[in-house]
């Protein structure tokens, strides 16, 4: 089982390695900068690319995986946050490659009250222009499924097999797949007929070999509900049968699983991870 989880990254880039490696994790997401914040030409500093390196090597933290800034709006139909969203993604991307970091991970963007067609019609030449100006470079590109909430895109799998469709280089672009954002979007992991229903139509819309990374949460929210809350394993409304389904499931086992869950106590992080662990069959 590949666990971890998302470690905040309050001080320096390579702490988040020591704060991963205390917790027991095989992998770990973070953000290379503030989720809420442009880059403003900052870039992190030499020594502290090169410790962060040296410090996973010596963890075995693999896979890494970054989460894109929540600023970031590839399907924006406002020029100016559009094409400052791909020029900051195309500095992500460069970033993350000098981390090694694997994957950088990211929301499907907004159409902002145009249309979904519209917005995913954004997002395509978005990607496209991405990779075309990261080329050779070997960070992936996953999709984040999405709750659905006001005009974000992605919460339903049709819109990846659009988005998959009209990129022209698919070689480094997978998905990422939210449990929580599912459920609240509507597809009800509690039961098992409805975690089947999912994979069965990721399978068709874009194929479950193309999920690198689960993103392991629970829902705060009811289903369908839209509303983008995350809740403890099996505290929310997939509950503790539902997380362990999941979590054992033959299709999702082996796939790279990154908790997001509350951080409501200093040891939540440890809390979720050992009760994750247990559901885990032997």
């Amino acid at each position: 089982m590949i666990l971890g989880v998302h470690v905040s990254g309050a001080g320096k880039i390579y702490e988040t390695l020591d704060i991963a490696h205390s917790l027991g994790c095989d992998t770990m997401q973070i953000f290379s900068r503030s989720p809420q914040s442009w880059r403003n030409g900052s870039q992190l500093a030499d020594e502290d690319v090169k410790e962060f390196i040296l410090r996973r090597k010596k963890f075995k933290i693999n896979p890494v995986f970054i989460h894109i800034s929540y600023l970031i709006n590839l399907a924006s139909p406002e020029a100016r946050l559009y094409h400052g969203s791909i020029q900051a993604y195309i500095e992500d991307i460069h970033e993350a490659e000098k981390l090694g970091a694997d994957y950088i991970v990211t929301h499907m963007g907004s159409h902002k009250e145009t249309s979904e067609d519209a917005g995913i019609k954004r997002l395509i030449e978005a990607l496209n222009k991405i990779i075309e100006g990261t080329q050779g470079s070997k960070v992936g590109i996953l999709l984040e499924n999405t709750s659905g909430s006001g005009s974000w895109l992605g919460y339903r799998f049709y819109h990846q097999h659009k988005i998959l469709k009209g990129i022209k280089d698919k070689a480094r672009v997978g998905l990422c797949l939210d449990t929580a954002h599912a459920y609240l979007a509507g597809y009800d992991l509690s039961a098992k007929a409805g975690l089947e229903k999912m994979i069965d139509e990721i399978e068709e819309m874009a194929g479950v070999k193309l999920i690198k990374l689960i993103h392991l949460n629970d829902a705060a929210g009811e289903l369908g509900c839209h509303h983008d809350r995350h809740d403890h394993i099996g505290k929310g409304h997939i509950g503790m049968v539902g997380m362990k389904r999941i979590i054992n499931h033959p299709k999702l086992k082996n796939i790279p699983m990154i908790l997001e869950t509350p951080k409501s106590t200093e040891d939540s992080d440890k809390k979720n991870l050992a009760l994750v662990r247990k559901l885990r069959n032997k």
